[in-house]
């Protein structure tokens, strides 16, 4: 019995088909099977990405157009490819897939584009917000194990925006302001002087900015506290707290929200007692309090 002639639709997808098994076959002498695995992964979703959509050429030639703007704009103060995975989510995913919950354990989220090393150091109770404008707010709170059992001398780097919604590395005068890194006591207590988060817009001058808008989405985050957290033994903690009530909670331009992060910024009455007997302006203060418990770092 004579067997059809092929259609055109078949013999396209034979040709599509044939190409995809070339590449796989390629990584077949890789020595890393990691990578072999990754690689061959890669190309599997990429190929199928491409055949689910049709990819056109023009569409092919924005995107490495895309990616070349991308490279070019990043610099040692700005890293636009993680702002394009914080934006497409895969930040925040990959982020799930290697901290899976652990019991009580705080929580992690995005690292965001404006960590630095050598961040000054602050003793307990210190101001770290370095003249940066925006009004004062007391973080206080343990850092202990998920058993609940202090951790002496663990490590935490905070960082944050100002009242106008700039990183210091975003101004040109080379300042280190609301950085700092600080140790907990014996009790595994920390206390320091911030500022009070506000929204502020990711950097949008760039093309991960026009994806946003050609999308319709804004680019603002929610008001948010960075805290990187490590003790000896201990899985290193990446996370923020967001300020309860912000109206951006629901719509965070990175996907960066947990609800476990959402802390209550008080704001504090003239009569309050001052941590430290700080002088506080009419500008007023907050407070707020992180616990934060890490897990083993073999889990």
């Amino acid at each position: 019995m004579t067997e059809p002639p092929d259609t055109d639709a078949e013999k396209q997808r034979r040709i599509e088909q044939d190409l995809m098994d070339a590449v796989l076959s390629s990584f077949e002498d890789t020595a890393d099977e990691r990578l072999k695995t990754v690689l061959r992964s890669l190309t599997t979703h990429l190929h199928a990405f491409i055949r689910d959509v049709r990819l056109t050429q023009r569409e092919w030639d924005a995107a490495i157009a895309f990616l070349t703007e991308a490279g070019h704009i990043t610099d040692d103060k700005r890293q636009e490819f993680i702002l394009l995975s914080d934006v497409l989510g895969v930040s925040m995913l990959t982020i799930a897939v290697n901290n899976e919950r652990s019991g009580n354990a705080t929580e992690a989220t995005v690292f965001g584009p404006f960590f630095t090393e050598g961040s000054p150091h602050a003793e307990l109770g210190d101001d770290i917000s370095g003249g940066a404008r925006g009004k004062p707010c007391w973080v206080e709170g343990t850092v202990t194990d998920t058993a609940g059992n202090p951790l002496p001398g663990a490590r935490l780097e905070v960082w944050e925006a100002d009242e106008d919604g700039f990183y210091d590395v975003q101004y040109d005068d080379d300042r280190t302001a609301a950085r700092a890194h600080l140790f907990t006591d014996e009790r595994g207590w920390y206390g320091f002087w911030g500022l009070t988060p506000t929204p502020y817009p990711i950097p949008h001058d760039g093309p991960v900015g026009r994806l946003l808008e050609s999308t319709g989405r804004s680019p603002m985050r929610a008001s948010h506290l960075h805290f990187m957290v490590s003790a000896p033994g201990k899985r290193t903690l990446v996370t923020h707290i967001f300020v309860e009530g912000d109206p951006l909670l629901e719509s965070d331009a990175v996907f960066g929200v947990k609800d476990s992060l959402v802390k209550r910024f008080e704001d504090q009455p003239a009569s309050a007692p001052v941590p430290g007997g700080r002088e506080i302006g009419e500008q007023g203060w907050t407070r707020t309090r992180f616990d934060i418990a890490l897990p083993p770092d073999d889990q």
